[in-house]
Parts: structure tokens; sequence; C-alpha cells
């Protein structure tokens, strides 16, 4: 698989600061039931990477330590770690946030029976992906009878209140199917929730729309196809500056499955570790790690950027909560 990663070191991208430390994101490793064109992790049924027990607990002192309002799990599927369970009652006990990024078909998995139940026990937030309401576009991206799993999952997270119950969020996640910024999320949201209501009776709060980065599975693919450079001129046609404020970088810290730490998810991906002072101004490939976020202020630090970033600032903007603008 060709790699994009030294396409996208040398950017003239705007430079960014850290505003703070808000949320906690932490990858808790590469082990996944379904394995997605669009993913940037190379997520799969073969991948050995989890998170130990030791980097949870040292996940738990961060939060203990440092009060981000929110610890935001993903994977692979996140649920697939053996010390999910642990790290999200320990959490919740905080008072902290948890969101759990779920593919939905690990609700339906043996020996995950009763995960939707923890889950609402414990007041988890669910964002959940499902990139269409039909399902030849859910199967052509993420597997043959992925979308008659995802609904019935789906059904399931309703009769446990989610995305009826105020207290238990339930949001969908879109990937474009191809080299495509997304349509604008507020009409796809309706769209959706009229879809998914009429043809499923499915509730949901809301949906976040999210632009395919030109990294990973996803990167290949375009280089594959020979569709990386047109992609590429695609985000920086659209790029808007006014989404430079709302990023997700400014004020989430991202942690790998070994307690590495990244400005963001995708930096993670491209093994651009965050940069250890705020003298620093290039990229160094000496990783920092999740110890040093016990002492020190992020703020005001520089952010490790690359061509990627312009799928952030496309259009609308994109975040792991949907669309900027």
């Amino acid at each position: 698989m060709q790699d994009t990663r030294s396409l996208l070191l040398d950017t003239d991208f705007p430079p960014l600061q850290r505003t703070g430390f808000v949320t906690l994101q932490a990858n808790l490793g590469y082990l996944c039931n379904q394995s997605c064109s669009h993913c940037h992790v190379n997520a799969g049924p073969t991948r050995t990477e989890l998170m130990d027990r030791d980097t949870v607990e040292l996940v738990l002192q961060v939060l203990r330590t440092r009060r981000p309002t929110t610890l935001d799990l993903t994977g692979g599927a996140p649920e697939m770690n053996p010390h999910f369970r642990y790290l999200v009652t320990e959490a919740t006990k905080l008072g902290i946030e948890v969101i759990d990024r779920c593919n939905l078909t690990i609700l339906l998995e043996p020996g995950y029976e009763d995960l939707l139940s923890f889950l609402a026990q414990q007041g988890v937030t669910i964002v959940a992906s499902l990139p269409c309401y039909t399902e030849d576009n859910v199967d052509q991206q993420r597997g043959k009878g992925v979308f008659h799993h995802s609904i019935e999952a789906l059904q399931q997270l309703n009769s446990k209140g989610y995305g009826r119950d105020p207290r238990l969020p339930l949001n969908l996640v879109y990937n474009p199917g191809g080299p495509f910024l997304p349509p604008a999320q507020q009409l796809l949201e309706k769209d959706y929730k009229q879809r998914l209501l009429e043809d499923f009776g499915i509730h949901f709060n809301h949906l976040y729309t999210i632009t395919n980065m030109p990294i990973s599975r996803f990167g290949a693919t375009l280089l594959a196809k020979g569709g990386y450079q047109t992609y590429m001129q695609l985000l920086k046609d659209n790029f808007q500056s006014a989404n430079l404020d709302g990023l997700m970088c400014r004020d989430t810290v991202s942690v790998d499955w070994q307690g590495y730490l990244y400005d963001c998810d995708f930096n993670q991906m491209l093994a651009f570790p965050m940069l250890a002072t705020n003298h620093d101004v290039i990229a160094s490939d000496k990783p920092r790690h999740l110890r040093e976020l016990l002492r020190g202020n992020l703020a005001d630090r520089p952010i490790v950027i690359g061509e990627h970033c312009y799928g952030c600032t496309a259009g609308q903007g994109s975040s792991c909560g949907g669309a900027l603008a």
C-alpha cells in the first residue's frame, strides 16, 4: 500500500497554536471487526495493536490531574480493547463525558451482547459511523451486510433510550464515499433524519459530516487511482480561513495505543508527534509521551501541520464533531 506521508510534509498551510486542553482523544488500538475503505487508521480484524492496562491507568491519571471535559475513545473498534469497560467506568466516575466512536456492528458481535446495556448504564455518548442511509453506499464502503447490521444496532440503541433520552446522545457520522467533499451538514442531517425515521423508525440527535483525509487507506487509494493531486487541489480550492479558529487540534490532544502524543488523530496516523516545547518550529520524529501531560501548559504551543490540514478547513470544515461552519 502506497503511503502519502512524504507528500504531506512540505506545506503552505497557515501556522496554528494551541488554546488549551479540553478533550483527550485516546486510540485504544487498531483491532476492528470491519475493514472500511475510508479508514484512516487501517484498522481491521487482524490488527494486534491494543492499549495495555498500564497505559490505560496513565490515561486515568491524566484525567484526574488535568481534568479535561471529554474523553473521546477511538480505534479500530475501541470496545474490543479488554480494558475498555474499566476505562469508561473510571472516567465517568470523574464526571467526564465519555464518547465512544462506535461502528455499530460491534454491538451485534458474539461476546458483546451486554455492551449496549453497559454503555447506557454509564451514560456514554455514542458517535456512530453510518456513511449513508442507503444499503448500496454503506456496503460498498464498509462491507457486504454492514448496512442491515448497522440499522439493527441503531434500533437497539433507540430501544435503550439512545437518541430519545437527552442523557443518552446518539450522533451519526457521514464520510464521503469517494474523493469529494461532504454536502452541507445541516441539509444532509435533515435527509438522514427523514429517511431513517420513515424507513426504519430510527431517531438520532445530530449528524457529523467528516471529510476524508488523504492519508492511510484512503490516501493509498488516491495514489493507486492517480487521484491524489486532484483531491489535494479540491481541498485547497475550498480552503476557508474562517474554519481555523474552530479546528479540533486547538484544544484536543490525541494519544495512541502506546501512550504517545499527537495534535490530532490524523497526525497520529502519519507519525507526526506533538512538538516537545514552545520553541520548536519543525516537527520532530521524537515522540512525546502521555506522562508529559501531567505537567506543563499546552496553551500557545505550536501545532504540527501538513498538507492534510486542508482537509479540516475545506468547505464547511471538518472535525471529529462534524462541520465547523
